[in-house]
């Protein structure tokens, strides 16, 4: 594969396999099943401004709506019948009960007439309170398994989260890292969709022994494209 190039000829989504089934992999970070309905986005870590406010550090106030207004942008693009949220929905066990009025609602409005998933997660592993949608420890979907943290051992077909991959390749001399999905065929570990989260480069032992390395790829994004590479351009 070429260094950074489109995945498509639009450059915003890829199609990949994993466990037999056809995905949609989207620049903005959500995973889609055409023939499921199902879009898949993980740990949008909602009100982490506010959470770190409760603890005496300030952070710009405006993560929770930047989120949710990508978050309303995807779900318009794929319209999904199901939406599962892979766990760290919201960044602490107060996020949600505390999330100011205008936030919910616009929420609300996302999920409404959509069959929707909340996973629990290490940040909130209690369901929201007061929020539309089914919670669980972890889906099962034919040869699907959606958890937050990847299992070692775990057999095909897992989707998870938690880690926030992200990879780094050198490109003319200089260092180019994105946030990724991270599979090799068999798993995928989704990119963190929230406004104020971090990456872990892929290629750091908390990744060790997840991947099958020589077929590991990673689906780069970019500002307003997504882009494959190979596991051994990584860096």
């Amino acid at each position: 594969m070429n260094n950074l190039a489109p995945a498509t000829d639009t450059s915003t989504a890829l199609t990949v396999r994993i466990a037999g089934h056809e995905a949609v992999c989207d620049w903005r970070g959500v995973l889609f099943f055409p023939a499921l309905g199902l879009m898949v986005v993980s740990d949008l870590h909602l009100e982490k401004g506010a959470a770190y406010a409760r603890r005496g550090r300030m952070l710009p106030p405006y993560d929770t709506t930047a989120t949710l207004k990508r978050l309303e942008g995807v779900v318009t693009t794929y319209d999904p019948d199901m939406v599962i949220s892979l766990g760290d929905s919201f960044h602490d066990e107060e996020g949600a009960a505390e999330m100011p009025a205008p936030f919910r609602d616009h929420l609300v409005q996302i999920i409404d007439k959509r069959d929707w998933h909340w996973i629990a997660g290490n940040h909130d592993p209690a369901p929201p309170p007061d929020l539309p949608g089914r919670c669980a420890q972890e889906i099962a979907i034919d040869s699907l398994t959606f958890r937050h943290e990847p299992a070692r051992g775990a057999g095909p077909g897992e989707i998870a989260g938690h880690l926030h991959p992200g990879a780094r390749i050198v490109r003319r001399g200089r260092g180019v890292r994105r946030a990724c999905f991270a599979c090799d065929g068999s798993r995928l570990i989704m990119p963190a969709f929230g406004s104020l989260t971090g990456t872990l480069n892929i290629l750091d032992r908390a990744f060790h022994g997840l991947f099958m390395r020589e077929k590991l790829a990673a689906y780069m994004l970019g500002r307003q494209g997504i882009y494959a590479i190979a596991g051994s351009m990584l860096r």
